[in-house]
């Protein structure tokens, strides 16, 4: 099913009463984010505000907020039919003769859907602004966060041209409004927005750029999309196949780029490879964490572009799960079969909300062979934007990866501390705050399979599998043990599946360390499997909270490690923030909180807003 625009997707979810219309003023600073996150943690409808203080247009969150509505603006009625549909088209019959060859027409014609098609006219090109005319402060761009360092456009599709190919690529960057006519470009070190400028920097010349906002759902999606680097396979290529018909574009009024005739707004100008860089941020981002200032280009926009009624599409990131971890699971099933392709023994995988796309991924395999576990985490740290992965646990084919407390389970009893754990370095994500470096980390594989004989060999010893129910009371003050508290534990709680999660106000280097040998001689510790040391924010009562403070916090070579003399094997992991006495030289970030004020305001107007209980 291909969408017109946006507004037709606006009008498909108020017709099935998924979407609320908000007619009271409301601000773009904070209180959007506020009701917004609520809803949208409580899988609750998207909103359409009509009146955005000091904006003439609308504004519309959350329009891909559930499992079911990114499937149904990608035209499936379950996003795992994306699979299937892709399995569809990369299954081309080679042999068979005739009748093989003539087998195929049928998916040659959905491949001739791909290249976008350009029009003459747009209706994204109604109304212009040109020179002095461009004001991005007219627009109602979001003040997410407490602590963010302004406006950011927040779901921006961000369109440039290789200056050496051609080659057009289009990726989701956030960008910082700086001025009325200025931004920042967040072109990370991996992206290919970055590789575009230093080639335009080789040239002499200046990078052209074009920011749709808006299109129709699946081109934004398919801005998030991470595909691979294959000529001819683009943003616009992806949301032609998933539309069924090739993408309408309309060349830029000032930039010779083709931008999305069916978008809201568009932003034209260009990025100068010889301008000093700006300093952007911070920004409350999808980790969860504060993504701290950094330099970056800006961007020039020389003019703005739109329909005449236009609405404006934004979204929010922050503390999991958002809207963001609902494209994850769409690229999870669009992705699936290229990777069986590869790696034919993968059954399935999945990246968790908790560990915010590159953090944690599950896969489990038919496993046929000692060692295929690490074969194929090693593969997948080999694929794409997969190379960015911190943590693989590796299970067999009847684990579903989507259910957390089986994998995990499945973890504590196949999965030997030091057997059957390996650590390594590789790329990490230049969110990753945790990281030894700025892009370069530690890796952590987890073989959580049924092993083969080879693969057990002669452990020193064995424990009780089954955790027993026996108070810490060595880390907190009690008459009725022996053993002194200890420093800075502020909260405990043993799962019984073989985890201890303690909440751990650190304040010098080794006390995690310390922590860990001390639990580890500790009788409560028998059954034990994984210490989980989490910071002082954490709740150790949601574990989901507990693992999202993990896998953000760790840099698995570097804070996760094997107890010495723990008995059948103790993996502990620092999840605590970590200081410069312990050699950590970057400042650590915060964790996102909104304003108690804007909590309470939101709270007093729920009502008033008409806004459904779901998420109050």
């Amino acid at each position: 099913m291909a969408f017109p625009d946006i507004q037709s997707f606006v009008r498909l979810l108020e017709d099935r009463g998924e979407l609320v219309r908000v007619s009271t003023p409301v601000s773009r600073e904070l209180e959007i984010t506020e009701i917004a996150d609520r809803l949208v943690k409580a899988g609750g409808p998207a909103v359409l505000f009509e009146n955005v203080r000091g904006s003439e247009f609308p504004l519309a969150i959350g329009l891909l907020g559930t499992r079911e509505r990114v499937a149904l603006s990608l035209g499936v009625s379950d996003l795992d039919d994306l699979a299937a549909k892709v399995r569809h088209l990369i299954d081309l019959k080679g042999s068979g003769g005739l009748m093989g060859m003539l087998g195929n027409l049928p998916k040659l014609r959905d491949a001739m859907n791909l290249p976008p098609r350009r029009v003459k006219a747009a209706p994204v090109q109604e109304v212009v602004w040109r020179g002095d005319e461009v004001d991005l402060g007219k627009l109602p761009i979001l003040k997410c966060w407490p602590l963010d360092g302004g406006p950011f456009v927040t779901l921006p599709l961000v369109i440039t041209n290789d200056p050496e190919t051609g080659e057009r690529n289009m990726g989701m960057y956030r960008m910082q409004v700086m001025s009325k006519n200025t931004t920042g470009m967040h072109w990370q070190r991996h992206k290919t927005g970055t590789r575009h400028l230093e080639k335009a920097k080789k040239k002499g010349q200046r990078l052209e750029v074009a920011v749709a906002i808006g299109g129709d759902p699946a081109l934004i999606y398919a801005a998030t999309a991470p595909l691979p680097p294959i000529p001819g396979l683009n943003e616009f290529a992806l949301a032609g196949y998933l539309r069924g018909e090739r993408y309408p574009v309309v060349k830029g009024v000032t930039v010779d780029l083709e931008v999305p005739a069916n978008a809201e707004f568009i932003l034209e100008g260009y990025v100068d490879p010889d301008e000093p860089w700006v300093e952007e941020g911070p920004f409350g981002d999808h980790t969860g964490f504060y993504t701290l200032p950094d330099q970056y280009p800006l961007f020039h926009v020389t003019a703005v572009t739109m329909r005449k009624n236009p609405v404006y599409p934004a979204t929010i990131v922050g503390r999991p799960p958002m809207e963001d971890a609902y494209l994850i699971e769409a690229s999870e099933r669009l992705f699936l079969p290229a990777a069986q392709m590869i790696l034919p023994e993968i059954v399935d995988y999945h990246m968790p909300p908790a560990g915010v796309a590159h953090n944690l991924v599950v896969v489990s395999i038919k496993k046929e062979f000692p060692g295929q576990a690490y074969k194929v985490a090693n593969g997948l740290f080999g694929l794409g934007q997969m190379m960015f992965a911190k943590v693989i646990v590796v299970v067999d084919e009847g684990v579903k990866v989507n259910d957390m407390d089986a994998v995990w389970k499945e973890v504590t009893q196949k999965a030997v501390p030091g057997r059957d754990t390996l650590t390594g370095r590789g790329p990490t994500d230049v969110l990753d705050h945790s990281s030894r470096g700025w892009g370069y980390g530690g890796k952590l594989i987890i073989d959580a399979t049924t092993k083969r004989p080879e693969e057990i060999g002669s452990p020193k010893s064995s424990r009780d599998e089954q955790a027993q129910d026996t108070a810490l009371d060595i880390f907190l003050p009690s008459a009725e043990t022996d053993l002194p508290a200890f420093e800075g534990v502020l909260a405990q709680r043993q799962t019984d599946d073989g985890y201890w999660i303690v909440v751990l106000n650190k304040r010098r280097a080794g006390q995690s360390r310390e922590l860990a040998e001390a639990f580890a001689r500790h009788p409560a510790a028998d059954g034990v499997r994984h210490l989980l040391i989490c910071d002082e924010e954490t709740d150790v009562n949601d574990l989901n909270d507990v693992w999202w403070t993990i896998l953000n916090n760790i840099d698995p070579e570097r804070d996760v490690w094997t107890v010495p003399d723990a008995g059948g094997g103790l993996l502990a992991w620092d999840g605590a923030r970590k200081l410069h006495s312990e050699g950590f030289v970057r400042e650590w970030p915060p964790k996102i909180v909104m304003d108690r004020a804007v909590r309470e305001r939101v709270d007093a107007l729920w009502h008033v807003y008409g806004l459904p209980e779901q998420g109050r």
